[in-house]
């Protein structure tokens, strides 16, 4: 108990580091001019159902390239996709220098990020690519979706998970496809040492090639919809857990007019990154206790809650807090 409760610490860490970088990534995002929608889209609720959609279909690739053993195009694929938002951190967090169009200190360390994921993919590899790209991607959403987009993101894809963990249960098809690729769309927390994450898998390929594809006892990942009690070697979960609730808490920062209270941020933002911490602990009880549970639900829904709350803690009223002001 002593190991997990370390290591539920460190996964909270995990996330939080997430969730500062994002907070600290939006001025500068907004600066450099990376917001993905015109001023007059932000608003608009129409952006997140497109969004969701993206997601449904690239599940749907994935889970047949998994299925027609193509799954090594998925890996280049995230780690293109790591490169790319690692470029936009890099690019507003080092001097700029313009070479052939790019920033060469951006894109020589979002480089280097894509041979360590290729080369050498161990958990603190993934970890830190992971932080990474989930505050990188926290941050440019954040300052591209407004605050009722945003909600409305977070509640669908809720609702998705809880039924794609308890309904199809094709997110346990694509949990464990994801398991063997090593990259970065998972956090792992290990609860010892000596844990290597390139040896556990290698374990994994062994035993699932030689009992009919089910995993090692023990080996079981600790994800929102995969877990054995503490009967693991570490812990795992989806880094789209960290990186969707952190949307909310960017977009809380830079949509909201409220005064900086912490770290630069508003309360609203501070108070969806605290819901946001809430829920992971809860979930992560249902984890140590053995349950299966789907994480976006409780996640983004501590994290509305929470934005919510400090909303209202400064006075702004509900139907603005929500967005909903021009449409009424």
């Amino acid at each position: 108990m002593n190991r997990a409760a370390a290591a539920i610490a460190a996964i909270v860490g995990l996330f939080v580091l997430v969730q500062l970088a994002a907070l600290a990534l939006v001025a500068p995002f907004d600066a450099a001019g990376y917001q993905a929608v015109p001023d007059s889209q932000t608003s608009n609720p129409v952006n997140s159902l497109v969004y969701v959609a993206g997601i449904l279909v690239a599940t749907g690739v994935m889970l047949a390239a998994f299925k027609f053993g193509v799954d090594g195009l998925v890996r280049l694929f995230v780690v293109a996709s790591a490169t790319f938002i690692s470029y936009y951190v890099f690019s507003v967090v080092l001097p700029v220098v313009v070479v052939a169009g790019v920033s060469a200190p951006a894109a020589v360390a979002s480089l280097v990020v894509a041979g360590a994921l290729l080369l050498y993919p161990e958990w603190y590899v993934i970890d830190a690519a992971g932080v990474v790209m989930g505050g990188g991607a926290a941050g440019l959403f954040g300052i591209s979706f407004g605050v009722l987009p945003t909600i409305v993101l977070l509640s669908v894809l809720a609702v998705y998970d809880a039924i794609s963990v308890y309904g199809t249960e094709h997110m346990l098809d694509l949990a464990s496809g994801v398991m063997d690729l090593k990259i970065p769309v998972l956090l792992v927390v290990p609860l010892s040492l000596s844990y290597s994450f390139l040896d556990a898998a290698e374990s994994d390929r062994e035993a699932m090639s030689g009992d009919g594809g089910e995993p090692n006892e023990g080996e079981d990942a600790a994800t929102e919809d995969d877990s054995e009690g503490l009967d693991r070697d570490a812990f795992f979960i989806g880094l789209g857990d960290a990186v969707m609730p952190t949307v909310l808490v960017a977009s809380a920062a830079h949509f909201v007019e409220a005064p900086a209270v912490l770290l630069g941020a508003n309360l609203p933002a501070l108070a969806a990154a605290v819901g946001t911490l809430v829920g992971l602990v809860v979930l992560m009880r249902f984890v140590v206790r053995g349950r299966a549970h789907a994480g976006l639900p409780l996640l983004n829904g501590g994290a509305i809650a929470g934005y919510l709350l400090g909303a209202l803690a400064v006075g702004i009223p509900l139907v603005e807090a929500l967005g909903l002001a021009p449409y009424l």
